[in-house]
């Protein structure tokens, strides 16, 4: 795969993201799948609190309200909160405070849809066909330390390639076996986007294996094949031994 990154000037509640994509990327090659940072997403669309007290208790409750369940802080040696939000495990529900002066920063309200809104303008500002997007975050990993790149969202290509059936080099049929193409991509978008002062939310990635581009967002039925209910996990055990509390959502 190729990858290219492009530097943005600095993102402020409300900057127009689609203008500073048009200005900064000169083309987007047809087959391309363009990464966009989940906070680049959130900040021009104004997803955003200001902080007021700036302690750990006012994050918490904004946690809370933000997640759809929850585990409360003080079960964590680092003070923070594991949460299911838009069906992925995430800490904090997602909400970060770096590069954002003062604020926290969400997710989109509706990463989807944001997906979407992106891929239509770009494929009409681009005069490409098949485009895919990848709204991207960073996360942990169970028994690993450091962070790597996941995808919050995506629009315009298939996010599995599904290989069940296949035979593998000793003529044994995959059983379970589905790449996550979106997840892959976020995970090599994400290292060329940095983590601290780098200013690079946009990653182009080309030339991509087993990659089939759609000429419409994802249905809810593949939303639905996308994302696993933690009963049905692998990790059942796991997510589904704890207490998980509901959000404070009005």
């Amino acid at each position: 795969m190729k990858l290219t990154s492009y530097k943005t000037p600095i993102l402020y509640p409300n900057s127009n993201l689609l203008e500073i994509i048009f200005s900064v990327i000169p083309t987007l090659p047809e087959k391309s799948v363009l990464c966009i940072s989940s906070k680049a997403v959130a900040l021009a669309e104004g997803s955003v609190e200001k902080k007021i007290t700036g302690t750990r208790e006012e994050k918490h409750v904004l946690v809370a309200r933000e997640a759809d369940s929850y585990l409360p802080a003080n079960l964590s040696e680092f003070d923070v909160m594991l949460t299911i939000t838009n069906g992925m495990l995430a800490v904090n529900a997602g909400i970060d405070e770096s590069n954002a002066n003062d604020l926290y920063v969400l997710w989109p309200k509706d990463p989807y849809a944001s997906a979407a809104w992106y891929w239509k303008k770009l494929r009409e500002h681009y005069s490409v066909k098949e485009l895919g997007i990848v709204i991207t975050d960073s996360k942990t990993t169970p028994l690993r330390w450091g962070i790597i790149g996941t995808s919050v969202s995506y629009c315009g290509f298939q996010a599995l390639f599904d290989r069940i059936g296949e035979p593998d080099i000793f003529g044994r049929k995959l059983v379970m076996t589905k790449e996550n193409i979106a997840e892959g991509l976020a995970v090599s978008a994400n290292i060329e986007m940095g983590e601290g002062a780098d200013r690079k939310p946009l990653v182009v990635v080309e030339d991509i294996p087993r990659i089939n581009f759609s000429s419409q967002p994802p249905s809810q039925s593949e939303l639905d094949l996308f994302n696993i209910a933690p009963e049905d996990d692998v990790y059942g055990p796991l997510l589904t031994s704890v207490s998980w509390q509901k959000n404070t959502k009005s």
